[in-house]
């Protein structure tokens, strides 16, 4: 017969964990510190395995610890999915879809209506966020990043390929016209915290890697560098396809047609039981269609 360590000192490890902090852990479940830490060394003596390292007031999964989450995740999802769904039987089924900010904005809330027209049973609850997966506050059905990542326990697939190209306001490119890659020198070059390097791989890619730009501009997320270029402040090394509608109601323009420089493709991403899941499935399925469009 199986026996199972108490359900309250998994919770308190799983949160500790995503978390990598007691303190944390302690506010997420509305417990002290005391309890969580109490908890966890309760649960290390059930397994007689150390779970975390302990080092100056900081914790950090153990190896053991690392690989005992993976596997309980899915199993603590599952509880909460049925639970969830017995309490509410009559209630839409309803998917958490944890989205990078630009792409939720550009491309995947243009397209939305498409599903919901097929699947009007479904309540999609979107949130955005650029932070890593296992770092997320709120947990989630289906989470879109680039990739291929290191997401253990979980199910991943490419449904989305991404070029980046210079792009710029219609106002900006009248008062100083780009032929050339050369011409980027008479221009503030818009950059994003979360691409750091991908002016310097263009320009490179462009022939142009020791360009010196008259000034440049910085902001810590990518939506913003975009806004910026589209209210004229300088230019941005924008995505395609996904900035197409900015560029086809001419708010942006691509003033050189190559080189366009290939990054790392969009995943979806979802728990590893997600195959289980007619929801999940349907909306990963959406994506794979959507991403294979020309526009």
């Amino acid at each position: 017969m199986n026996t199972y360590p108490p359900l309250n000192t998994l919770r308190a490890f799983e949160a500790a964990a995503r978390l990598e902090s007691f303190s944390a852990a302690a506010s997420e479940l509305f417990v002290t510190h005391g309890a969580v830490s109490k908890q966890i060394k309760q649960l290390e003596q059930w397994l007689g395995v150390p779970l975390f390292i302990r080092s100056g007031g900081k914790v950090k999964l153990s190896e053991a610890g690392w690989r005992y989450l993976i596997q309980i995740q899915d199993g603590l999802d599952l509880i909460a999915n049925a639970t969830s769904q017995l309490l509410q039987p009559n209630h839409q089924r309803r998917l958490s879809i944890n989205a990078t900010p630009t792409l939720a904005l550009h491309w995947l809330l243009p397209r939305l209506s498409t599903f919901r027209q097929q699947f009007p049973e479904l309540e999609l609850h979107l949130l955005t966020s650029d932070r890593d997966i296992r770092r997320l506050d709120d947990p989630f059905d289906i989470a879109i990043r680039r990739g291929p990542g290191d997401w253990p326990g979980h199910l991943a697939k490419p449904f989305l390929k991404e070029w980046e190209l210079p792009l710029c306001s219609p106002q900006l490119l009248d008062s100083k016209p780009i032929r050339t890659p050369s011409d980027l020198g008479q221009h503030t070059l818009l950059y994003a915290d979360t691409r750091p390097t991908s002016w310097q791989r263009w320009l490179t890619l462009a022939g142009v890697a020791e360009l010196k730009p008259t000034a440049s501009m910085h902001f810590d997320s990518f939506a913003l560098a975009l806004q910026a270029a589209i209210n004229g402040l300088g230019v941005v090394l924008g995505p395609i396809p996904m900035a197409n509608s900015l560029l086809d109601n001419a708010q942006l323009l691509a003033p050189l047609a190559s080189p366009l420089l290939a990054v790392r493709d969009y995943c979806w991403i979802a728990p590893r039981n997600a195959s289980s899941d007619p929801g999940i499935a349907a909306f990963c399925d959406w994506l794979e269609y959507e991403g294979k469009k020309k526009k």
